[in-house]
């Protein structure tokens, strides 16, 4: 099976640290390596570097190449303009799947957190098995929810259809984004998990989707198809892709696909999407209200705060609840936890002013 993992995006709910120079996956959030090193390291030993392909911006060629030397430079592709999650799994999956349109793919992401490494794989195998029985199917993968997560995808899902070595396959039934903290809250211990954005499926199925339910994204991602292996190949994609219709997949596909097509496994891997400040503490916490901290830190009467200090600094704490902390060279950000979805907002209100250069 190959593996395509996604690292585009700018990463701003982890800014500071988060920089369009640098986004989110391509920093050391998480120990000594970046989490798109993670991500291709938890796919070991199961899946040779041969087999796993990198779908990123064009700007972020030198960083991939110097982070992932073992991946084989035909593997990287590259987005020559941001059009969204949609023409970009389109275009990936165009020039992957043309010699083996019927194979199964794998679609995972970069910026998230895997603690259960080993079911991680298994579940990948499993959703694999599923496909090749059916080419024409998808396989989501979800994450059994351990809280009422508001800020996250979820999935509902329907009845049992079959067990793969007492793992269950269920029927898919509907997405659900970002619903209300009273919702989140009806969806524990129900036919609901969360949405990690990970699917398996075969190429040819999913561009039958395209064409059925974006025709207009499909026709150009058909054009770069027929560019492959030609001389004007790169020209192609420069000139096609910035055209292509900037849609999400999930408002593209997976809110139109028909459910029958579609199974679900919702498992426990330990997932968390370390992409956003808060959702990165609960992922390294070891209990609740616990503080998690990084660099020379200080805390003294403080609870359920998360302080990284990227600076030879002391940063001292005392009194303090809820609060995210993110001391850089240039920047530094005091927030609630709560309040971390105001950051994107926060950014993009930078933009075209002397702190634009922050950003």
């Amino acid at each position: 099976m190959k593996i395509i993992i996604f690292a585009g995006g700018v990463g701003t709910r982890l800014w500071p640290l988060s920089r369009k120079s640098s986004p989110k996956q391509f920093e050391k959030i998480l120990g000594d390596k970046s989490t798109l090193q993670l991500a291709i390291d938890r796919l070991r030993p199961d899946f040779a570097f041969d087999d796993i392909y990198i779908a990123t911006g064009k700007l972020y060629e030198d960083i991939i190449k110097k982070q992932l030397p073992q991946v084989p430079a035909k593997n990287f592709i590259f987005e020559p303009a941001v059009r969204d999650v949609g023409p970009a799994v389109g275009m990936a999956i165009s020039i992957i799947g043309k010699e083996n349109p019927n194979s199964p793919i794998a679609i995972l992401w970069s910026d998230h957190f895997v603690k259960k490494e080993r079911r991680f794989r298994e579940v990948l195998h499993f959703a694999e098995d599923l496909v090749r029985k059916n080419n024409d199917s998808l396989i989501l993968i979800g994450q059994r929810a351990r809280f009422a997560n508001q800020n996250l995808g979820w999935i509902e899902f329907g009845q049992e259809t079959a067990q793969i070595r007492g793992t269950k396959v269920f029927k898919f039934r509907k997405l659900i984004y970002r619903p209300t903290i009273e919702q989140a809250e009806s969806f524990l211990n129900q036919n609901f998990a969360w949405n990690p954005g990970y699917f398996v499926t075969t190429p040819k199925f999913l561009l039958s989707q395209f064409e059925k339910f974006v025709p207009d994204l499909h026709k150009g991602l058909m054009k770069i198809e027929k560019s492959i292996g030609k001389k004007d190949f790169d020209r192609v994609v420069e000139t096609v892709y910035p055209t292509l219709e900037k849609i999400s997949f999930d408002n593209a596909i997976l809110e139109k696909i028909d459910p029958s097509d579609v199974s679900v496994i919702a498992a426990d891997l330990g997932w968390s999407d370390v992409g956003a400040w808060e959702a990165l503490k609960e992922a390294l916490e070891t209990k609740s209200e616990e503080n998690v901290t990084k660099g020379k830190v200080l805390m003294t009467d403080t609870a359920d705060n998360l302080v990284f200090n990227y600076t030879d600094q002391l940063v001292v704490g005392i009194d303090l609840r809820n609060l995210i902390i993110i001391n850089t060279d240039d920047v530094l950000l005091i927030c609630h936890k709560n309040s971390v979805p105001k950051i994107k907002k926060l950014v993009e209100k930078l933009e075209n002013t002397p702190h634009e250069h922050l950003t």
